[in-house]
């Protein structure tokens, strides 16, 4: 059985949406972000790095995999699906999804953080990550015109990892006008039945309360001092 640690974050996001794909039995225990659960020593020891997901494989010596495309990585190679095992194609899928865990992520993710939670607005961090940001949104856009899915004519992970996040444009204040092809990759994924279940998961878990902005600015700040 599988333990998921997450919470309702793009990053969270993936490890749900894969396991419904992969059909895994697992169970889904929240981390409370605004709360430091992800700080706390017990979770340390799973992931150093103090973020989430993580994923505990049970039926596996209590194996912790820490780092959502590490997680992906993981889960696709145990079933043996949703990744090329090997060759060109496996390569293709990797790099897309490594162009996710380094590019879009993080800078799509600082875009977030100087548009809402940042306590002084500074334009000029704002506008370089929204830029930023929608100089990838292009990137993939033109991958899209060739493709029907990032690795190809297949759906794997590399979708998954990227899906989560392309769904937050508008929350960091970047628009998809003219992206007409990752407008149509984004709607066909969203209408598969395991994204849509794999979305709601962590946001059962741990539903928004009224207080969420508040809280996630005083994190913020936290983390920036």
């Amino acid at each position: 059985m599988i333990e998921l640690l997450t919470a309702a974050t793009p990053n969270g996001f993936k490890a749900s949406i894969a396991l419904e794909e992969l059909e895994l039995p697992y169970t889904v225990r929240a981390i409370n972000l605004g709360e430091g659960d992800q700080k706390q020593d017990w979770y340390l020891a799973l992931n150093p790095n103090g973020r989430i997901p993580v994923i505990v494989d049970h039926d596996n010596d209590d194996f912790a995999v820490f780092e959502s495309g590490a997680i992906l990585i993981y889960l696709a190679e145990k079933t043996g699906r949703l990744l090329p095992t090997s060759g060109p194609e496996r390569s293709v899928a990797l790099q897309w999804l490594m162009f996710q865990m380094a590019g879009v992520g993080p800078m799509m993710g600082q875009a977030g953080v100087f548009f809402r939670y940042a306590p002084e607005k500074i334009p000029y961090a704002i506008e370089r990550y929204q830029k930023e940001s929608r100089r990838l949104l292009e990137v993939i856009d033109a991958r899209l015109a060739e493709a029907e899915y990032l690795a190809g004519g297949e759906y794997t992970i590399a979708d998954i990892a990227t899906w989560p996040w392309i769904g937050a444009h508008e929350w960091i204040g970047v628009s998809l006008d003219g992206l007409e092809n990752l407008k149509r990759w984004f709607d066909v994924i969203g209408e598969r039945p395991a994204v849509q279940r794999g979305k709601v998961v962590p946001e059962k878990i741990a539903p928004v309360d009224e207080n969420a902005d508040k809280k996630r600015v005083e994190t913020a700040r936290k983390l920036l001092v």
